[in-house]
């Protein structure tokens, strides 16, 4: 479409400059003719006309007639040096006075004065005489419209021309390349590089272009394929590794615990370092392990749980490395199905970030909830202090679909640097302020733990600062086992 405007626009112009050209060229002629035509038939009339004087009745007659000698809208008149009018032909003719020049324009005419010798009827020259031809110019001006009214409407309907016709050109020939716009839009939302780039018919540029990138696209498919074996490859070493590594692993901290306890002394202190040291390894090979499993789609064995139980557990193991920060839990009924040793690691990757990044003295909030309720669960009118027409009816609940369980870890610290929000949840990313050298897996367990099981997790900057972080799993029933009573809230200190 733009280039059959540009096409056009320049047809446009062409056509104007030709335009004026050709009706400058035009005007002019026919105002030269008509000019010439007035002067040849003013200077054939002396030759064609007589007029005899009679001096004793002072009376004049011409031969021919004027009219006949006039034509269509000419005038001629007839007139004494004085200024008298003698004759004229149409008798309502403008008066033109006595114009000085031979020719020139008076009231919309072109006239041309010119004299005559009047003669005695025996033939004898008698005096002069004043002859003036004229012929209005509005009826060349009229044509000289015309032509420009048609000049006018020849470029509007050679660029109105020209628009549809490239118009009509520029779809024939743009449409390969739509076909090949629709289809690089089409990989670039499905990512699918298999897709066939369509050919045009034609051997020209185009045909060309889709060759290239025909064989573009089967490249980056081969080389995606390659790197998508690597990578699972690497997923399946880093699994493997993890899982052989946790029974060398497992005997060393053993020996280290017997040996921390018996050995004293400096020795004791190097024990208790390589235990350290050897903790943090198998917390980073467990780590690694997790996400090799989330990253090949191994599913846990998974069972019924309620994540409020899993907090009181985490927050009572991280009890006394809390230091001076306050864990406060509300841990409302929040039963998922899940596998538990993973929501657990969770829970407490979420609590050691809000520890290890906020200052002593922060007040750290962990909280559960159940957020909507399956729409065929009523309560029994009162159990809640609530009466039936309080209750929300059936319509107004919310369908099983959208029932999930949150799990928010608040703080009142500094909050997230807003330039390290987008990658927070990314591996081995750290913040500034790491204080507790972890290896930056933390909230990337967090997501993988979350969206393997069907949920996500998210990052909120609260108006009065800190951090919150919100954690949602679909629910399962928030009834007991016996589906009969509801499960009492959780809800304790820990300093």
């Amino acid at each position: 479409m733009r280039l059959a405007g540009v096409s056009a626009l320049l047809t446009f112009v062409i056509l104007c400059a030709f335009a004026l050209a050709i009706g400058s060229i035009t005007v002019e002629r026919l105002r030269s003719d008509f000019n010439r035509d007035v002067r040849d038939s003013a200077l054939e009339l002396p030759k064609r006309l007589h007029v005899t004087v009679e001096p004793v009745h002072n009376m004049f007659a011409i031969n021919p007639q004027l009219q006949d000698l006039a034509g269509d809208h000419a005038v001629i008149r007839i007139m004494a040096l004085e200024g008298n009018v003698i004759a004229q032909w149409p008798h309502d003719a403008p008066s033109f006075g006595s114009p000085l020049h031979e020719t020139e324009m008076v009231r919309g005419y072109r006239v041309v004065t010119q004299e005559v010798a009047g003669v005695l009827p025996d033939g004898e020259r008698l005096g002069r005489l004043i002859l003036q031809y004229a012929r209005p110019v509005a009826d060349t001006e009229a044509t000289v419209k015309r032509v420009e009214l048609s000049l006018l409407l020849g470029v509007l309907f050679g660029s109105g021309l020209a628009l549809m016709a490239g118009m009509a050109i520029a779809r024939r020939a743009m449409a390969p390349i739509a076909a090949l716009t629709s289809t690089a839009a089409e990989i670039a939302r499905t990512r699918d590089p298999s897709l066939n780039i369509p050919q045009s018919p034609a051997d020209d540029e185009v045909a060309e272009l889709s060759r290239t990138l025909e064989g573009m696209l089967r490249e980056l498919d081969a080389a995606r394929a390659e790197t998508e074996s690597t990578l699972a490859r690497q997923r399946q070493f880093v699994a493997d590794a993890s899982h052989e590594l946790r029974t060398p692993l497992t005997s060393v901290l053993a020996n280290l615990e017997l040996l921390a306890e018996s050995l004293h002394g400096d020795q004791g202190e190097a024990a208790a370092s390589a235990l350290r040291s050897s903790r943090r390894m198998r917390r980073l090979v467990a780590d690694l392990l997790l996400l090799a499993r989330t990253d090949a789609a191994r599913v846990v064995p998974r069972e019924p749980c309620d994540l409020a139980q899993v907090v009181v557990e985490a927050a009572g193991e991280l009890g006394p490395v809390s230091g001076d920060h306050q864990i406060t839990i509300d841990a409302q009924p929040a039963p998922v199905v899940a596998a538990r040793d993973e929501v657990h690691r969770l829970t407490i990757n979420l609590l050691e970030n809000a520890l290890r990044h906020t200052p002593a003295g922060t007040e750290i909030s962990v909280s559960t909830r159940t957020v909507g309720r399956p729409s065929g669960e009523d309560r029994p009118s009162g159990e809640d202090g609530a009466s039936d027409e309080d209750r929300p009816s059936d319509e107004d609940r919310p369908s099983d679909e959208d029932r999930h369980v949150e799990l928010v870890v608040a703080d009142n610290g500094p909050g997230v640097a807003p330039e390290l929000a987008p990658t927070l949840f990314e591996r081995f990313v750290r913040g500034a302020g790491d204080r507790g050298g972890s290896f930056g897996l933390g909230l990337a367990i967090v997501r993988a733990v979350a969206e393997s099981h069907g949920g996500s997790v998210s990052l909120e900057s609260p108006a009065q600062g800190g951090a919150r972080f919100v954690v949602r799993l679909p629910a399962r029933s928030d009834l007991d086992d016996h589906g009969e009573h509801h499960r009492p809230s959780l809800q304790t200190v820990i300093d």
